[in-house]
């Protein structure tokens, strides 16, 4: 046979699980497998981490197509008509090719529209008040165009973050649907899913509660004598995209197969709505903030890649100032290299049949499908929001991210992981921290705890004109001194402190004496687990002789932590540490110092 008829790899033979697993097994060196290589994800699901063709992969229907004519939106303030016309043709120039309105006032449409292509630019409208007038005049204004978009009234996400149904946007939405009859492609529903991720809630409860919202809503305009086609025909949903790539991939995909058999529930086969992915507000930071624009764009990615209409991306800075044009145009770039540059969007559901993003989908779909049953058989959702079982649901799984991250499982860059520490962050950028109110939800940062303690660490400094010092004193060992100095300089950079680079001594005696006699006011010792058996307790009992006020912890895990406490060391900081608990210790000692040269 020639080799032009070769199989491509054919001359390299398939591997079985049962061999993939043997060289796993033997690899792994006795580690258990599931704790390991098994990803644990706070949906309840476990994925594996090798898929092939033995696996029995099940490929779900109707998971949306992957839009050839992508959205890039970009939110635009309408103070007034004229105001909000030109930061539109300027997005516009920009690339944009999607307009959010946010309608602060009432506006002349003609104003507001003028010189905007309606056949090839997208409008939406975020209408707090005077729906109906605004319509009205926007129907009369596009006549004999394609008007695409949609009508944002904050029906279902201003019920989620008040507790309080306005029952009268009910009858406005009805009027909306009648209003823009005519205007296949222009959705007057929008039901937001945001919230509930940006509050901390996962993936299956999103889609879930989304999906229950969209049923309460139906039947709610049902009573209103608006058709079930009707409705299905006018929605546009608004979903967030947050940081776990392959599986907010399987997210909208799962989202779009479960539309449809709610549709199918009600004899539906045939609608046309669209889904607007947003990136989050919980996986954003104020700290090393250009990463945003990383996050951002893997968040753009999983949207395009799970068949999204439009994406909304927020500029990197918008979560502590009014967004620069720089910023906002850099946000815009990120869809139009994607689209034009890396070809997302071009290529027909590029992902079909992939088995992990199959696996993912399937299984995020299971789950969503009965959770959102589960809520359905216990009265639908106004009832659950109403008896707080939503919210102490997504609660649950709030605190349990929060601690993840706390805890430095969940790596954050700049917040828990890898500061920024030629970063000067004001304090008053930063936050206080957050009271949850039960009752409601509130889309929120997952980095304010975090926040919070950076901004004990800027008012110090503030009030001080000091930046507390760290001094990492290594001896011993210099392959682990090295390792377990550049872990302290990072686990203790995110508290804002200024950690200096490592200082290595010839012993633990020479280590102890200098770094007491430093102007340092924390000190760490960095070296090994040998070393520590051997010097440790001596290291800090020659260390407390000199100097009893500054904080001195170790980097590592010691047997004799007792002994050494006893001896005068404050903590220790390792891979289980609590970032928060640990760093707000330090703190609460370092300002005990500062306090006391002050009398």
């Amino acid at each position: 046979m020639s080799d032009k008829n070769k199989t491509l790899f054919s001359d390299f033979p398939s591997v079985t699980t049962e061999q993939w697993m043997e060289r796993v097994t033997a690899d792994l060196k006795g580690a258990d497998f599931d704790r390991k290589l098994v990803w644990k994800n706070l949906t309840g699901i476990n994925f594996q981490p090798c898929y092939n063709i033995e696996n029995s992969i099940t490929q779900l229907k109707n998971t949306g197509e992957n839009s050839q004519s992508l959205v890039n939106y970009r939110s635009v303030a309408a103070c007034c008509g004229k105001s909000g016309n030109d930061l539109a043709l300027k997005a516009i120039e920009e690339g944009i090719n999607g307009i959010i309105f946010q309608m602060i006032t009432n506006v002349s449409v003609e104003e507001l529209l003028n010189g905007i292509d309606l056949n090839s630019i997208s409008v939406s409208f975020k209408l707090f008040n005077n729906a109906i007038p605004f319509t009205k005049d926007l129907v009369a204004f596009a006549k004999g165009k394609n008007l695409k978009g949609y009508i944002d009234t904050n029906l279902i996400s201003g019920y989620v973050t008040t507790a309080t149904f306005n029952e009268s946007l009910v009858d406005v939405t009805a009027e909306l649907i009648n209003l823009t009859k005519d205007l296949p492609n222009f959705k007057a529903i929008t039901i937001s899913g945001t919230e509930y991720l940006d509050s901390g809630a996962n993936q299956v409860q999103e889609i879930a509660y989304t999906l229950s919202s969209l049923v309460f809503l139906t039947e709610k305009l049902k009573e209103k004598g608006v058709s079930v086609q009707q409705i299905f025909d006018n929605l546009n949903f608004n979903l967030a995209i947050g940081l776990e790539y392959f599986v907010e991939i399987g997210k909208f995909r799962a989202f779009n197969n479960l539309l449809a058999e709610v549709a199918a529930k009600y004899q539906l086969a045939n609608f046309s709505n669209t889904i607007t992915a947003k990136t989050s507000i919980w996986s954003k930071s104020i700290t090393d903030a250009e990463t945003n624009l990383l996050r951002c764009t893997t968040e753009a990615m999983a949207a395009i890649l799970g068949n999204v209409d439009g994406v909304l991306i927020d500029a990197y800075d918008k979560e502590f100032k009014s967004s620069s044009d720089f910023s906002s145009r850099i946000a815009g770039n990120i869809i139009t290299i994607l689209r034009e540059e890396s070809y997302f969007g071009k290529v027909s559901n590029p992902v079909d049949g992939a088995y992990y993003i199959e696996e993912v989908s399937s299984k995020i779909a299971d789950k969503a499908l009965e959770l959102f049953k589960a809520i359905e058989a216990d009265g639908g959702f106004y009832i659950n929001f109403e008896k707080e079982i939503i919210q102490q649901q997504i609660a649950e799984i709030r605190l349990q991210k929060l601690k993840l991250i706390s805890q430095r499982r969940t790596p954050m860059v700049g917040i828990n992981k890898y500061p920024n520490l030629m970063e000067k962050v004001s304090a008053n950028l930063l936050s206080t921290g957050i009271k949850e109110n039960p009752k409601v939800l509130t889309p929120r940062r997952a980095s304010l705890e975090i926040e919070a303690m950076r901004r004990v660490t800027e008012e110090l400094v503030a009030e001080t004109n000091v930046r507390p010092i760290v001094q990492l004193a290594s001896y011993g060992n210099l392959t682990m001194r090295k390792a377990r100095a550049a872990f302290a300089y990072d686990f203790i950079g995110v508290s804002g402190f200024d950690v200096h680079q490592e200082e290595s001594f010839a012993s633990a005696e020479v280590a102890a004496r200098e770094s007491a006699k430093s102007t340092s006011n924390v000190v760490v010792i960095c070296s090994s687990d040998q070393d520590y058996d051997e010097t440790a307790v001596e290291f800090v009992k020659a260390f407390r002789a000199i100097d009893t006020d500054k904080v001195l912890l170790l980097a590592g895990a010691p047997k004799n932590m007792d002994e050494l406490t006893a001896a005068g060391l404050d903590g220790v900081v390792n891979m289980r540490t609590d970032v928060l608990v640990a760093l707000s210790s330090i703190q609460k000692k370092v300002q005990k110092t500062f306090k006391s040269l002050e009398v």
